[in-house]
């Protein structure tokens, strides 16, 4: 796992961002952090203790994508007090036929991974991303990091007041995210023109509270 701070400049104000499998620190380069500080969570490989001291800020948030939405519950004692967390086309069950991505798609992901599947996966999360754009890891560091997920054993959860859903989710199916939040979920925002990857629609990161 990987921490890097997009900018601390002791703000009143905290995101943390736990972002989706794949992604490097270069995530969301262009979203303006305007009075927040930002860390950014990202390569869940292996699933390090948090020992930030967050008790200065005065607001807290929690945005999370993609599988970064489950890979955060792992960290409940840690975010469960913040004061408002929002999900981004997720589920916390990633892995399931009615919830997320189905096992068997995610087997076949593991089992025929290379950088051509890599390459198409990418292209699914949005049209306009490529390996490149997106991460400049190794397609061995990719595959354990999708096995690494499959293994994670949660016990807890944390309430979520917001889910953002890309109704053009080619990854994890709208649909499938609209059943888990449901019943889950204060807030449920639907977007009609948007795909898994969704952060060129946004300019900065307070849109997304």
């Amino acid at each position: 796992m990987n921490f890097e701070w997009r900018n601390k400049q002791n703000n009143a104000n905290l995101i943390v961002f736990f972002s989706g499998w794949g992604s490097d620190k270069n995530i969301n380069l262009n979203l303006k952090h305007n009075n927040f500080d930002i860390l950014i969570i990202f390569n869940y490989k292996t699933f390090e203790s948090i020992n930030f001291d967050f008790s200065n800020y005065t607001k807290k948030y929690l945005i999370a994508w993609s599988m970064g939405v489950f890979v955060c519950n792992y960290y409940y004692e840690t975010f469960k007090d913040f004061d408002k967390l929002i999900a981004i086309n997720g589920t916390q069950s990633p892995i399931d036929d009615n919830y997320g991505i189905s096992q068997n798609i995610y087997d076949l992901t593991i089992k025929n991974f290379n950088e051509l599947s890599c390459s198409k996966f990418i292209k699914k999360m949005s049209p306009n991303l490529s390996i490149d754009k997106y991460c400049t890891r190794t397609i061995e560091d990719l595959k354990n990091e999708l096995i690494s997920i499959k293994n994670l054993k949660i016990s807890n959860f944390l309430t979520f007041n917001k889910s953002i859903i890309s109704l053009k989710d080619r990854i994890i199916p709208a649909k499938n995210q609209i059943n888990w939040w449901q019943n889950r979920c204060e807030l449920i925002e639907q977007l009609e023109n948007t795909h898994h990857y969704i952060f060129d629609n946004y300019t900065n990161w307070s849109d997304l509270i």
